[in-house]
């Protein structure tokens, strides 16, 4: 099968699968912070997977720059969470989020 018989259904078909994929893995996992984070960034990876699709089949670039966009946002957010999860994780020694009631106001 090559590149040039795939579809832009075929490519939107994988981006909402794998948007499906970390909705329903934010829905049934809510103990665990690092899958949470891990879902989120699923899901702008699929959100990006369609800019791409859409950016390639209309030829415009647009869309590719984009994503470049909302990688570098992915990546500060990650740093971020992953910093805040870290800080958390040394004053209350779990990564638990039903434990984790300090940033209740």
């Amino acid at each position: 099968m090559s590149f040039t018989s795939l579809s832009l259904g075929h490519f939107l078909s994988v981006g909402a699968i794998l948007f499906a994929l970390s909705v329903i893995g934010i829905f049934l996992n809510r103990k665990n912070i690092i899958v949470l984070l891990m879902a989120i960034e699923l899901m702008l990876l699929a959100v990006n997977m369609n800019f791409v699709a859409f950016s390639h089949y209309l030829g415009d670039l647009h869309g590719q720059v984009f994503v470049f966009f909302i990688l570098t946002v992915a990546a500060a957010e990650s740093a971020i969470g992953l910093a805040i999860l870290v800080l958390l994780f040394r004053s209350k020694s779990t990564v638990s989020a039903e434990e984790l009631n300090t940033l209740k106001g």
